[in-house]
């Protein structure tokens, strides 16, 4: 197998060594190259061609968003943010720029601590590895916007209670699509949506805060007996499990410890799974980009409750993982670019 060319840039010296160390310690990985500013990485870039360069964002002359704009304006690149839990927003407003995924780890990447993000480090060497064709240069053409609502909706402006669940699953690259789809949705009068976004539980309340201050829906992060309610947008904590169940004539949700079945905590097929069983026919599932093959099995459930599947397709995912199972699986009734998709959406909620 041919080495991943790996390029590290961090205004850190000893950061720069011990993730060179890291990284050099990993099958088939080679550091070709260590910078301490976006400048010199921007001409590193150029001259070493590598295929994945580590980003700290915080940097002199010229910092890590910067960079990101200008090296996917010229040579679009895999690029995992490697941030503190301190620097949440930063690293949103990176995977917006570019990014495709991020690492957390402590404020000083000392030996002893470093340890600790030495399995991130596999899982996004994985990940990049097997990048679409497309890497990370999405062609998502024009964002979509929300349309008027139509009679039919308007007429159950006066229901109270959900009659319509959409179930997101997504991981890496995902968190840059859900700010894309959150930012036109329309607030439905019959309808919740719930995202099982892949992330660590240091992050997902901020990202449920950043969705919804440039979304129409009422965004929060799930708590244990949630009430679902017409035109919310509920994301699952990280490192729990979230199901949706009914009580007393309403849905709520049901966040507990990952069990041994879940290979992903948010699991998206059990959430998949739980919304085709209180939800049935009116359930919409989406499986957006992301390694790995979490939310098949739930949209296989979805699909045997007649309800709708939808998958992104291949040109635009970042990682072809979820989606491509899923569709092989026989479960997606649509494929569709994160464009077409995210308007699909939007025709469903207006």
């Amino acid at each position: 197998m041919k080495p991943l060319k790996v390029l590290v840039v961090d205004d850190s010296v000893m950061n720069r060594r011990t993730l060179t160390s890291l990284l050099q310690r990993q099958p088939d990985v080679e550091v070709v190259g260590a910078a301490a500013d976006g400048d010199e990485a921007l001409r590193l870039v150029a001259a070493l061609q590598p295929d994945l360069i580590t980003l700290d964002l915080e940097m002199p002359r010229m910092d890590g968003f910067t960079f990101l704009r200008l090296l996917m304006a010229n040579r679009p690149t895999p690029v995992v943010v490697i941030s503190s839990h301190a620097a949440k927003e930063n690293v949103f407003r990176a995977l917006e720029v570019g990014a495709i995924d991020f690492i957390t780890k402590p404020d000083q990447l000392l030996t002893g601590a470093a340890e600790s993000i030495r399995s991130q480090l596999e899982v996004i060497l994985k990940v990049v590895r097997q990048l679409s064709p497309t890497g990370v240069s999405r062609e998502r053409g024009a964002a979509p916007k929300a349309v008027p609502r139509s009679s039919d909706t308007a007429s159950l402006q006066s229901s109270h209670g959900v009659r319509r669940l959409v179930v997101v699953a997504a991981s890496t690259g995902g968190p840059a699509a859900l700010v894309e789809l959150f930012a036109v949705l329309p607030r439905s009068s019959n309808t919740t949506v719930v995202v099982a976004q892949h992330m660590p539980d240091q992050f997902t309340p901020a990202f449920a805060q950043r969705l919804g201050r440039q979304s129409a829906l009422k965004v929060l992060e799930a708590e244990h007996r949630t009430v679902l309610e017409p035109g919310m947008g509920i994301i699952c904590p990280g490192g729990r499990s979230v199901e949706l169940v009914r009580e007393d004539g309403k849905i709520v949700t049901r966040v507990r410890q990952p069990d041994a079945t879940d290979r992903y905590a948010p699991s998206a097929d059990r959430l998949f799974k739980s919304a085709a069983e209180v939800m049935g026919e009116n359930v919409v599932g989406v499986v957006l980009t992301g390694m790995g093959s979490d939310g098949t099995q739930g949209a296989l459930a979805i699909k045997r409750a007649r309800g709708l599947v939808l998958a992104e397709a291949e040109a635009t995912a970042v990682v072809y993982g979820m989606p491509k199972v899923a569709i092989q699986s026989g479960a997606v009734d649509e494929v569709l670019p994160l464009p077409a998709l995210i308007q699909r959406l939007v025709d469903l909620l207006s």
